[in-house]
């Protein structure tokens, strides 16, 4: 797998795309058929209003962006920082740099939505270069894939800029106390097993379980929060949106701000559905009750 990845990655991305046209996309929906049933369900599920038709037009164009999703990783691996930069219009950097002069902190919450890879290339946009981009992941299976993601995410926010789940908080209290201003990507829209869940919210027209990592950090250390608002403005190319939450965390009640980036996923996915990842099975818990 490691020695294709990094093959395939010289390729120019047009080319990539192709490949993911002909080759990637028919086997995931056609052939290995991956994942159908869930994403067919999910949509179903959050789309009432559409009819068996539209749900399978919805489905078949999610499948070509995970194609692209795919390709696109890829070829980031190799990819020159200033290409990657011109696929990517970020709005409200300004803002940004000022709520971490303040704040010291600013917390990007997002979904897995349009290509979530490409987030730490926002370091690249900062004028402030004092400002430190980090990302928080969650550890692959496996471990040639897992290195690589890393390798990759750090081409453009430095080395040590990937901060795993477990070490979040004593990385975060750390540089807090250095006084280092920062912004942290950190992806909030995982499923969560309910006695894990730390807030519950109708989303998508169904009851939804959330993580409260966010937060709760931003509770605990008075950090900004943002949405990381996200739209194709066409193929492979996206206008990022940073949409203040608050910059009064420890105001807020439990569950207000968790609240929030709920709506305001829920509202972007609305917008543009295929870019959002539909294969996690996430409401698996509450299914089983019906």
């Amino acid at each position: 797998m490691e020695w294709l990845i990094k093959s395939l990655s010289s390729l120019p991305l047009k080319w990539l795309y192709l490949l993911g046209d002909y080759v990637v996309y028919p086997l995931m929906y056609y052939v290995a058929r991956y994942r159908r049933g869930i994403v067919r369900k999910n949509l179903t599920l959050s789309f009432p209003e559409k009819s068996k038709n539209e749900i399978r037009t919805m489905e078949k164009k999610f499948y070509h962006h995970f194609s692209d999703l795919i390709m696109e990783i890829v070829w980031t691996y190799r990819a020159n920082k200033e290409e990657v930069k011109k696929h990517l219009i970020f709005e409200n950097l300004d803002d940004v740099e000022r709520w971490a002069s303040e704040k010291k902190g600013v917390i990007y919450m997002l979904g897995h939505l349009g290509n979530w890879e490409w987030l730490p290339a926002v370091q690249l946009s900062y004028k402030d270069s004092t400002i430190q981009e980090y990302n928080v992941y969650r550890r692959i299976k496996n471990a040639a894939v897992n290195r690589l993601l890393l390798e990759t995410r750090e081409r453009f926010s430095g080395k040590g800029s990937s901060i795993e789940k477990n070490d979040l908080i004593r990385n975060m209290i750390t540089m807090s106390h250095k006084n280092q201003r920062f912004t942290l990507g950190l992806i909030s829209d995982q499923k969560v097993a309910p006695h894990n869940a730390y807030h519950r919210t109708e989303f998508l027209h169904q009851q939804t379980t959330f993580l409260g990592g966010g937060e709760v950090l931003a509770r605990k250390m008075d950090w900004a929060v943002t949405y990381i608002h996200v739209h194709e403005i066409s193929r492979g190319y996206y206008r990022i949106r940073i949409d203040l939450l608050t910059t009064s965390a420890p105001q807020t009640g439990k569950g207000e701000i968790t609240e929030r980036f709920a709506r305001a996923l829920e509202s972007n996915i609305q917008e543009q559905p295929h870019l959002w990842l539909w294969t996690h099975n996430r409401w698996k818990w509450d299914r089983m009750k019906e």
